[in-house]
């Protein structure tokens, strides 16, 4: 597994990671959330052996990434922030090279290098140079770079960053078929991200740990979980009657959208299709909500702006 304790990172008086401890087993990809200059990737940067930590310490199954770095490192696939990368190099040459880097000689290195490009689609710019590459393709060239030695950890900072909803879709297929056996760790901003691919969230603001669970369980501390939200003819009618019913507590309109917020008497879809079938609103479109990760990110994360404001 991996195991962080009191991870601490420091520059002079700022504390950009805060005492971060926690364990990831394999089978899990973990979602690393936070707002910008939350610490994230100085994270990463430690976990992989980018960074020292000023205090604290973390092991990569077992290997210390200070005092047996090596180790932990053959274990690791990161692709970083932007994935630097040998712009002069083409495709082949620069997964060449990180082949042999990795050890990996004559046909084995090889077909290693032939199967990253099949699995990230980049044989239409194998003979290319790097520094000529859309930032999607670059994208996909760092996590072949990643991914070439089959690690047992993954750590992947903004993995789909740059990439069209085709490209994501095929970056997030690949990172499901590897998921069952390996530890895969994403940060990212794109928080439908997290509830398509992890199965553990964390949220960390000003490098301190603010929320560790799944997703579904994020999803259920939503204001919106088990919401109504319809779209009608007389959104301001439909609004002043469903803050009538005592299954409804808040009512909004955002959007095109009325929602009413569960008061927690009774069943509230059922009421607010009963009233809608009552009162002959011409509805076309009606959902219960499962939550808005979008809505806990921000009332965690503001939460801890306060505090510290305070």
């Amino acid at each position: 597994m991996i195991e962080a304790r009191k991870l601490t990172r420091c520059y002079g008086d700022f504390t950009a990671v805060d005492r971060l401890s926690f364990t990831v087993e394999p089978g899990t990809v973990l979602g690393f959330l936070g707002p910008n200059g939350a610490g994230k990737s100085t994270t990463m940067k430690m976990l992989t052996g980018f960074l020292p930590p000023t205090s604290g310490s973390a092991s990569i199954h077992g290997h210390d990434i200070v005092t047996d770095s090596l180790a932990a490192r053959r274990l690791i696939g990161y692709l970083p922030e932007g994935a630097p990368l040998y712009g002069e190099l083409s495709v082949l040459r620069f997964l060449e090279f990180v082949a042999g880097a990795r050890g990996y000689r004559g046909a084995e290195a090889g077909r290693r290098v032939e199967q990253v490009i099949e699995r990230l689609q980049l044989d239409e710019v194998r003979m290319q140079t790097i520094e000529t590459l859309s930032k999607g393709f670059k994208r996909r060239v760092g996590l072949a770079q990643a991914i070439i030695s089959d690690p047992p950890v993954l750590v992947l900072d903004e993995p789909t960053d740059g990439l069209d909803p085709n490209q994501k879709q095929q970056v997030r297929r690949l990172i499901r078929e590897m998921a069952p056996d390996k530890i895969i760790i994403i940060s990212t901003h794109i928080l439908e991200e997290v509830d398509a691919l992890c199965s553990r969230a964390m949220i960390i603001a000003r490098g301190k740990l603010l929320a560790d669970d799944s997703p579904a369980s994020l999803l259920a501390r939503s204001r919106y979980a088990r919401a109504v939200s319809l779209a009608c003819d007389d959104l301001q009618g439909a609004a002043s009657a469903l803050s009538e019913l005592p299954e409804a507590g808040e009512v909004e309109i955002r959007r095109g959208l009325v929602t009413a917020f569960p008061s927690g008497q009774g069943d509230l879809f059922q009421a607010v299709s009963k009233l809608a079938r009552d009162r002959g609103w011409r509805v076309s479109r009606m959902q219960l909500e499962a939550g808005r990760l979008e809505d806990v990110f921000r009332s965690i994360t503001r939460d801890e702006t306060t505090e510290e404001a305070a």
